[in-house]
């Protein structure tokens, strides 16, 4: 539904036939009502030596009630030849009859034609002649693959320019594999060459080393080369959202790093791009980052100047002066906490509240907490947390998740509006000083912050980490607007 939502023309489903679960997929689809995407079944031509009305793959296809069908034939000389083992002319017959054949059944076909351009570069003319077997056949597309992933750009430029220019009234398509990532630059650099239907996956996964990225694909085709991509402009606002989705469905975690809708994409670190980032965006950002559903990220470290903590605390609502003293103080305690192992571009939020005590105009909503965990023979792990006057205590047979739960419970009773606060995830990594890092990432179901714990003690450091998350809610909920002016000037009674 998320994809349907988003507006892409066509959702591959998977190869009907070739095991349960994508054959599943095509009987439980149906019952979702998409609005706007096309549901296509994937399969290959007919064995050589199967008669088309016995062939397994193409009457799954049937079988799997589409309109559309994208069908992968060989375009390689070396795979007709050496894999399939057949002529080249009963190649260009499979083909034909294989598309046909599913025309005759009312199902749209659109031809893949595999390992096109390693079969162009060996041999030219005979890959040609499969595209022409394919229009001829009834293909309404003709998808070039670079299925080993392994052409450079200029070659799928030169290549798809070729094939633009001698089959006309055909829609080309493209679909790339990312070994020797190219797999993005391939596919704009085909769409340059005349091709006018892409390929590729939510996040590049794939096979190998995937498939081009379309989270990168469709904004770069849309607002840096003009063409007409998804239903709407409104669209990409959820890419995002899609995005994350999809790593969440197979359990992969985001990469901060991705193009468009990272959470690194529009971070600025170095002091001197977010002071330009203040006066215009544009100085350092190729696009608004809300047009693909991201958010503008300033991050505090030992890169940092005073802008930084300017821009992190503007973002609360608190104004100050960057040739404040109390600034410069700040950023001096952040960079000694990053020489002891914190890693404040990942978390920004513990950031905020050093830089909130720094400045004095912050009181600890937690003033006093305690922890202890025993774990007997049998490993079941008894957490006892102490917060204020509130204690609480859990059970699990894992210590951590032990000490996570005795907190949350503790959290939800020191704190009843904290209902929608959510430990997210939390990560633990042992430093080379034999010292903690404890990171742990909160949301209150309209934002999510992240805040680290530093300690010789793994139990100590995810404590700190915890604390910091639950101070972190409070602030947000408690800083509005706030002028910091002098020393002795504080918002605090």
């Amino acid at each position: 539904m998320a994809l349907d939502d988003l507006g892409v023309d066509y959702i591959e489903g998977g190869w009907p036939g070739s095991n349960p679960k994508d054959s599943e997929f095509f009987k439980e689809i149906k019952r979702y009502g998409l609005s706007y995407s096309k549901i296509v079944a994937f399969g290959s031509t007919k064995r050589k030596d199967v008669h088309i009305d016995n062939d397994p793959s193409i009457q799954a296809i049937i079988k799997a009630d589409v309109d559309v069908a994208v069908l992968f034939g060989k375009a390689w000389t070396l795979h007709v030849n050496e894999i399939l083992g057949i002529t080249k002319e009963a190649n260009l017959d499979i083909i034909y009859e294989s598309i046909n054949y599913l025309k005759s059944h009312g199902i749209k076909v659109l031809f893949d034609a595999e390992h096109f351009y390693q079969g162009f570069k060996e041999d030219p003319e005979y890959a040609l002649d499969v595209v022409r077997t394919a229009k001829k056949a009834g293909a309404s597309v003709i998808i070039l693959a670079d299925t080993t992933g392994s052409s450079t750009p200029m070659e799928i430029y030169n290549i798809t320019t070729k094939i633009v220019e001698n089959v006309s009234n055909s829609v080309i398509g493209l679909h790339m594999h990312n070994d020797i990532g190219c797999a993005v630059a391939n596919t704009l650099v085909g769409v340059i060459a005349g091709a006018r239907h892409v390929q590729g996956t939510i996040n590049g996964i794939g096979e190998r080393t995937g498939n081009a990225d379309l989270i990168q694909v469709l904004p770069t085709l849309a607002f840096k080369m003009g063409f007409k991509v998804l239903k709407s402009i409104d669209s990409f606002k959820k890419l995002k959202d899609v995005s994350l989705l999809v790593y969440k469905i197979i359990g992969i975690e985001p990469n901060p790093y991705q193009p468009y809708v990272g959470a690194y994409a529009f971070a600025h670190k170095a002091g001197i791009h977010v002071d330009a980032i203040l006066k215009n965006p544009k100085a350092y950002e190729h696009i608004d980052p809300s047009i693909v559903g991201n958010n503008r990220v300033f991050i505090v470290s030992e890169l940092s100047g005073a802008s930084n903590i300017v821009a992190l605390l503007k973002e609360l609502g608190i104004d100050v002066n960057k040739k404040d003293e109390k600034i410069r103080r700040a950023l001096i305690r952040i960079k000694n906490l990053e020489k002891q192992g914190y890693a404040f571009n990942v978390a920004p939020a513990s950031a905020v509240l050093e830089i909130l005590k720094e400045l004095g105009v912050k009181r600890d909503s937690i003033n006093r907490y305690s922890w202890t965990v025993f774990t007997d023979s049998t490993g079941v792990a008894i957490a006892i947390v102490n917060l204020n006057d509130i204690n609480n205590r859990a059970i699990d047979i894992d210590a951590i998740i032990a000490l996570k739960k005795a907190f949350e419970g503790a959290i939800q009773r020191l704190f009843p509006d904290c209902n929608y606060l959510k430990i997210h995830s939390f990560s633990i990594h042992l430093l080379s000083d034999n010292t903690y890092r404890a990171t742990v990432e909160f949301s209150n179901g309209l934002r999510t912050w992240t805040t680290q714990g530093i300690s010789i003690n793994i139990m100590d450091a995810f404590s700190k980490a915890l604390i910091d998350g639950i101070e972190y809610y409070n602030v947000i909920k408690t800083f509005k607007n706030i002028d910091i002016v002098t020393e002795t000037d504080s918002p605090f009674p």
